[in-house]
């Protein structure tokens, strides 16, 4: 066994979100690795969704909250015990946090303080781990990318609930969990994490550009194109969870003050540069892997969505020995290659996602081995 299965093997995973695109990638995940899943999240919001597919419900604890329920979180929290936490949970659409903004700041923000406060309450050894976004950092539409110690931010009511999402997060660690404190009067182990866009299989959002794709092909259409020249950090979903599983080992492995301070913080998990690609690059790249066609439908007066973007994991490679293991073109060759799977075979979802975890996760722990 890797040293990673070890560390998650028997452990309770408290895990909000789980019912998610990436949430569910990631309870498949820790379920592989003998983990004990307690999920925490609203109803599935896509029909499709993964989490069904994959049968999950009927695999691990299973809980619909509305994380801005704070008595019932914190309830959970306590009647957990979890070993390992990781949240997820959130209202992720940039687009929609303009119609609803304050369903938007309530969830990111005071949902991230709830669960906060349930581990503020806990008193046993925990490693915690919450992810934000790489929208948290105060966009100037550089070339350079964003570190770890660059300004909060954020133009849309979703970036800038995750930028205070991440002040919540650093003032509940500088107040609570204070690193050198770690193992005396308290023992929970505090970092935040922050991804760029995701692609992988059993995405099915609407207005999202892998799934758009995705259905378009299926359906031999055109796949319509929002705004084809904007720049993106593109990863598969499970660069960010492997790199989520990792941050929480190492955590847990940290001995001396000085590990503890450098690792319970805030760390980006992004491609290589070379995954720093147009949409028009991605579109292009996925009509390679399953023939079809595109058409720009770029709208002028579109809301505000960013750019340019893109993070440096200098110290995710540095600290945790974490590298991406996929490139630009092979994350889009695996998901499209899952859609394509259960395009013609919808009953092997489940077998696909194993297989791409099984094949991603050998690679992830020689890296970081």
């Amino acid at each position: 066994m890797s040293k990673l299965q070890t560390y998650y093997s028997g452990k309770k995973i408290l895990l909000t979100g789980h019912t998610g695109f990436k949430g569910a990638w990631m309870s498949e995940w820790l379920l592989g690795l003998g983990a004990e899943v307690v999920g925490v999240s609203l109803e599935p919001n896509t029909d499709p969704s993964l989490f069904d597919q994959l049968g999950l419900a009927q695999r691990m604890e299973h809980h619909i909250l509305d994380i801005r329920d704070a008595t019932s979180l914190i309830e959970i929290v306590e009647k957990t015990q979890p070993d390992i936490v990781f949240h997820l949970a959130a209202q992720p659409l940039v687009r929609y946090s303009y119609g609803y903004p304050i369903e938007t700041f309530a969830t990111n923000v005071m949902g991230t303080a709830h669960l906060l406060e349930g581990l503020r309450k806990l008193d046993k050894r925990c490693e915690a781990v919450f992810i934000t976004t790489d929208k948290c950092y105060e966009n100037r539409e550089q070339q350079e990318p964003y570190s770890e110690e660059d300004p909060m931010g954020g133009h849309d009511p979703y970036s800038a609930s995750k930028g205070a999402a991440e002040l919540v997060i650093a003032s509940y660690r500088r107040s609570y969990f204070e690193p050198s404190m770690y193992g005396d009067s308290h023992r929970v182990a505090l970092a935040s994490a922050r991804a760029g866009n995701v692609i992988g299989g059993g995405d099915w959002a609407l207005d999202r550009i892998v799934p758009d794709c995705m259905r378009s092909l299926a359906a031999e259409e055109p796949v319509p194109v929002r705004n084809p020249v904007a720049t993106r950090p593109w990863q598969h979903v499970l660069e960010p969870v492997g790199g989520y599983l990792v941050l929480a080992y190492r955590m847990s492995e940290a001995t001396t003050p000085e590990e503890r301070e450098a690792l319970f913080s805030g760390f980006n998990f992004g491609p290589d540069p070379e995954a720093n690609r147009p949409v028009k690059d991605l579109v292009e790249k996925v009509i390679q892997c399953w023939p079809g066609t595109w058409i720009d439908q770029s709208d002028p007066s579109a809301l505000h969505e960013a750019g340019l973007l893109n993070l440096t994991i200098h110290k995710a490679a540095h600290l945790l020995n974490w590298h991406p293991v996929w490139d630009f073109d092979q994350a889009i060759e695996n998901t499209v290659a899952w859609y394509y799977a259960v395009h013609e075979k919808p009953d092997g979802v489940l077998q696909k996602t194993r297989e791409q975890i099984e094949d991603y996760a050998i690679k992830l722990y020689n890296e970081v081995h």
